[in-house]
């Protein structure tokens, strides 16, 4: 019974200190950012292809339209409409179903990547401009990565750097030698 009365107590507190907060997860902040990097074929998707057409919620392999896109972002658990929203291709949307503009992406992005966007939000991760203390200006996920794809593809290395090489005296006329143990280049 005691247990009971605390847990009763506890969730009184929550909402009491919650107040007129926003729901959970709701945010209320904006954030400004340049336009998304959307695909002029596709976009305005609603405009171009959506509008007339009935929505299929199967999961499948698309083959007649966006045969390009390649799904690598969780695909054993995602699909095109746990982003997209299936009645405005305009939009997206979040888990609750509230509809987004792709200017806000940031948001459905964090939903499952909070520890990107607390770090977005920061200027940790991503890039900002602005000042330190005005004006910023954010870019987008989907301005570094594919939405769809979004790991970053392998580099190949450079070559290593040149490194100066001092002489046997400790004098610095022994030229410039390869970082790799190469001859010696000049003096």
């Amino acid at each position: 019974m005691r247990r009971c009365w605390f847990l009763a107590m506890a969730l009184v507190c929550l909402f009491a200190w919650r107040g007129g907060n926003p729901a959970w997860g709701a945010e209320t902040e904006e954030f400004a950012v340049p336009p998304p990097p959307l695909s002029e074929d596709y976009y305005p998707c609603a405009e171009n292809c959506h509008n007339d057409m009935k929505t299929d919620h199967t999961v499948r392999e698309l083959e007649d339209e966006h045969t390009d896109i390649e799904l690598h972002h969780a695909e054993q658990f995602r699909w095109c409409l746990d982003c997209h929203d299936a009645d405005n291709r305009d939009k997206l949307h979040l888990q609750s179903g509230e509809k987004l503009d792709f200017e806000h992406s940031y948001r459905l992005c964090g939903q499952c990547h909070g520890d990107k966007y607390r770090d977005w939000k920061k200027g940790i991760h991503g890039k900002r401009t602005g000042f330190w203390n005005g004006e910023k200006q954010y870019l987008l996920c989907a301005h570094c990565h594919n939405p769809h794809s979004p790991k970053f593809a392998p580099l190949k290395p450079e070559p290593a750097p040149l490194v100066p090489r001092f002489g046997a005296a400790g004098g610095h006329g022994g030229g410039i030698e390869a970082a790799a143990g190469g001859e010696s280049k000049g003096h």
